[in-house]
């Protein structure tokens, strides 16, 4: 079995779920190459070597443009705040490395064009974690949908709601910031609803949305002991917020369906409640992601008097990943998503071909983010642009 050696760029909280699906998913799939954890790469050192020693990786970089031209590293993740994405990736493009990078994939539409051109022309495997397509309960709502079993899809409605900045004393961390995380829960978490859209119901094709700043000042985040502060103090700085706090918007598929789309990250008590709904023409099919195993369906031809929804607990063997893990009735959580990207994407870099979501699915998503964005100012219904040829 080969080994494939694996430089990650970014040690918080999406460096985490990637170091451990790294170290995860030879011991639990058949991958072929095996990764090898060569380095993890961070600005400050003290950091990053306490980080590498805890979570796997035998070495540290502290810039990341020696990290791309390292010849014992095949495979470079960007785990990376947003404003990062496009300078790292174009370098480990140009320096002939796969590349898997978090979403969205770059902060503005031109960079994402910039670095889906790059990857095409160096021929290089590309990926975009949009880690819920991974979910075996969307993997199964897939398969329902390709098999028919929901007929013609006719609505598709979806929320992301989070409550983590609910508080407005809760300071201005870079992802309140749009020089640096490019918007607010437009791209943080409605990426992932428009992912999941595109995946399951397909392209869209229009959108007409908006975008609300709630809170449009908060502490600004100060530095002490190595650490950021998280708690606002009396008479602390105020900076502004500026990116959207919520965004909702309307859309129509290629396929004639409709679909609604709502994210915000002030919905006091929904901590990470990313839900869809899917109507057909002959049943429904409802995922919510506090509920990651199950799946509720409902089918118009069951027989009279026993029809309603059911909820399936997706954890049989026959269930996408499921085999690989534990019995049935046996859950698993959001870090196995992470492993089923990296199995995957190991899977294509053995195959020579880009695993779904790549780079150009990125660039579709984004181009729907920045419809939505012209739509506020135009107030009408505009189309994503297409991928650069």
């Amino acid at each position: 079995m080969a080994d494939i050696g694996v430089g990650l760029v970014g040690y918080k909280f999406m460096g985490r779920a990637h170091s451990n699906a790294y170290r995860q998913v030879a011991r639990f799939f058949d991958v072929d190459p095996k990764p090898r954890m060569v380095a993890l790469c961070g600005r400050d050192e003290a950091a990053t070597t306490a980080a590498a020693e805890q979570m796997g990786w035998e070495q540290v970089e502290t810039d990341y443009r020696r990290l791309v031209e390292r010849p014992d590293i095949g495979l470079v993740d960007v785990s990376t705040p947003g404003h990062t994405h496009h300078a790292i990736v174009l370098a480990a493009i140009a320096a002939g490395k796969d590349v898997l990078c978090e979403k969205p994939l770059a902060n503005s539409l031109a960079e994402a064009g910039e670095m889906l051109t790059a990857a095409k022309r160096a021929g290089i495997i590309n990926m975009i974690n949009f880690n819920y397509r991974r979910v075996p309960a969307v993997q199964l709502a897939k398969q329902i949908i390709d098999a028919g079993r929901i007929g013609e899809i006719r609505h598709w409605r979806a929320v992301y709601l989070q409550d983590w900045i609910n508080d407005p004393d809760f300071p201005l961390v870079w992802r309140l910031r749009r020089e640096t995380a490019g918007s607010g829960a437009l791209g943080d978490i409605a990426a992932h609803i428009t992912d999941l859209a595109r995946f399951l119901v397909g392209d869209i094709t229009e959108v007409i949305g908006t975008l609300d700043t709630f809170i449009t000042e908060r502490p600004v985040e100060v530095t002490s002991g190595g650490g950021a502060g998280l708690q606002a103090t009396a008479g602390q700085e105020l900076g502004p917020v500026t990116v959207d706090d919520a965004t909702m918007f309307l859309a129509r598929f290629a396929s004639g369906a409709t679909g609604t789309f709502e994210a915000t990250r002030l919905a006091p008590g929904r901590r990470n409640y990313n839900a869809f709904e899917i109507n057909g023409a002959t049943g429904t099919i409802v995922f919510n992601l506090e509920r990651l195993n199950e799946l509720q369906v409902f089918f118009v031809d069951d027989p009279a008097g026993l029809q309603g929804f059911r909820a399936l607990n997706v954890t049989e063997g026959a269930d996408p990943y499921t085999a690989n893990w534990w019995p049935a009735g046996h859950i698993i959580g959001y870090e196995h998503t992470f492993v089923h990207v990296v199995k995957d994407l190991l899977d294509g870099i053995k195959a020579g071909v880009s695993p779904a979501p790549t780079f150009e699915d990125g660039f579709r998503c984004q181009a729907v983010l920045d419809a939505v964005e012209r739509s506020v100012t135009s107030r009408t219904w505009t189309r994503p642009a297409e991928p650069p040829v």
